[in-house]
């Protein structure tokens, strides 16, 4: 989404001719590709493991390391793997995420127009947002979860649901909202007043 957004901004004459529906699927492969490879071992690490206590999970969902935790054998492979999934995905999403947006705001500081500069700073506003709905709340688990042994179950519980539960749900809303015609409806729904687009 940062490559598109930054080809409409510093190429938008070009725009159709560089993500052509072929360079979209190509992006789209790798990015399946990447995510299959990353976590589909983390499966079979965990049915390696020996469990002899309780097998009563502390989320709503199997989490890697809540389920290494009820292990009662040597989990360093799982911890060594658990955190190059953690350095591969998240770190060198953010190093490339960062990467893309000092290329946006170099390309919309290139533009003459205050007004343009503007237009080619919004269009990017929705897509920051969306990554700071997914990346507040995994960052908020995983200091819970690193940080909060001490804190009630139901805190943990909680994080784990607003961490998989708040993007898919907020996404839409941050996306419909830039949409003058949905932002008018919403607009007259909660205030009553007719506005007129």
């Amino acid at each position: 989404m940062a490559f598109d957004c930054f080809v409409a901004i510093r190429f938008p004459l070009h725009y159709a001719t560089i993500l052509t529906h072929s360079v979209i699927s190509k992006i789209a492969a790798a990015v399946l590709l990447r995510s299959v490879v990353t976590v589909l071992p983390m499966p079979f690490l965990i049915k390696r493991l020996p469990f002899c206590h309780s097998n009563v999970l502390s989320h709503a969902y199997c989490l890697h390391q809540d389920a290494m935790r009820l292990a009662c054998a040597d989990t360093s492979v799982n911890s060594i793997y658990g955190l190059l999934a953690v350095i591969f995905i998240l770190i060198l999403d953010a190093l490339i995420l960062l990467a893309s947006y000092i290329l946006i705001f170099q390309a919309v500081l290139g533009i003459a127009s205050q007004e343009e500069r503007l237009k080619g700073l919004n269009t990017c506003l929705s897509h920051i947002c969306a990554v700071m709905l997914f990346y507040v709340p995994l960052i908020g688990m995983a200091l819970i979860h690193r940080y909060g042994k001490h804190l009630s179950s139901i805190i943990h519980i909680f994080m784990a649901n607003i961490y998989l539960l708040l993007p898919p749900v907020l996404n839409p809303i941050v996306y419909s909202v830039r949409t003058k015609q949905i932002r008018w409806r919403i607009v007259q729904a909660f205030c009553g007043v007719r506005v007129s687009p």
